[in-house]
């Protein structure tokens, strides 16, 4: 079987990062999700489309860390910093997908109370004062736990550095890396700031946006704006009529469908963040 970390002359190199020659199966599986992924990044592809993938490429990580060599790898003092920055990494993975999932979470509780109190609601009724200032402040406090995601990981970026390390654990934080990319892409989905509910609703995340990825990301924010645009629409309205409020209703709950489908994906993700994580510890401490 070919050496999933090189030759037995090699391993004693243990700031070498490079792949064997002959690289091991799931060694190439992993490096293929890899890809897929980035790709998908630079693309318009959907929020569940993205966490669909990060499911495939854990799955992956679940068999390559089963491997003799790389438990081997892992268990080696010599490589005790590098399992640590892996250790801290996947830590601080678990936490920002619990985060992110937190946030659709309310996102779609935000869309039940809306829908409710449109559903009390009769045609000709003016305005929706009170339903439509209830959504703004539910949607800038979401803003600005995003925001606050997106600081926290602008400043653990600046302060991140990789270090040098055997090929299993290199391959490890390029996982974490691609993994907080997804989370980051799959959170611009409720913060885009393009379409504006009120004078400062979005002005904290706007600031944070402001990057090429934004124009690749329009897709998965589609249903968002669309939904802004309708409750725009109404609240500018003297009067709200029957069929004005159906759309909305129906958009409400495309949106919300949405939003519960990302949630769901999420919590599978997080359940392997956890596994993987656990994986590893149990190799450390035993």
């Amino acid at each position: 079987m070919a050496a999933l970390i090189g030759s037995s002359k090699a391993t004693c190199h243990v700031r070498s990062i490079s792949l064997p020659a002959r690289s091991h199966p799931l060694t190439l599986s992993v490096e293929g999700h890899l890809d897929r992924l980035r790709l998908s990044q630079e693309t318009a592809a959907s929020p569940c489309n993205r966490l669909s993938g990060l499911k495939d490429l854990y799955d992956s990580v679940e068999d390559l860390l089963q491997l003799p060599l790389t438990q081997k790898d892992l268990t080696n003092e010599q490589h005790r910093k590098s399992v640590d920055e892996v250790l801290d990494g996947s830590l601080k993975l678990v936490d920002l997908c619990s985060t992110t999932r937190d946030i659709f979470s309310q996102m779609k509780e935000c869309l039940k109370e809306l829908e409710s109190s449109l559903r009390r609601r009769k045609g000709g009724e003016s305005g929706l004062p009170s339903e439509f200032q209830t959504y703004i402040a539910s949607r800038k406090k979401l803003n600005r736990a995003v925001g606050k995601c997106f600081r926290n990981l602008k400043t653990e970026k600046k302060n991140h550095k990789d270090s040098n390390s055997v090929a299993v654990l290199a391959l490890l934080r390029k996982v974490e890396k691609i993994s907080v990319a997804v989370f980051e892409s799959v959170l611009c989905m409720i913060s885009e700031p393009k379409t504006r509910l009120g004078a400062t609703g979005w002005s904290v995340v706007s600031k944070l946006l402001q990057s090429k990825r934004v124009s690749s990301e329009e897709t998965d924010t589609k249903e968002v704006k669309k939904m802004d645009e309708e409750l725009l629409g109404l609240k500018s309205s003297k009067n709200v009529n029957s069929v004005q409020l159906q759309n909305v209703m129906n958009g409400l709950k495309s949106l919300e469908s949405t939003v519960q489908e990302v949630e769901e994906e999420l919590e599978c993700v997080y359940r392997q963040l956890l596994k993987a994580r656990v994986a590893i510890l149990n190799m450390v401490n035993h």
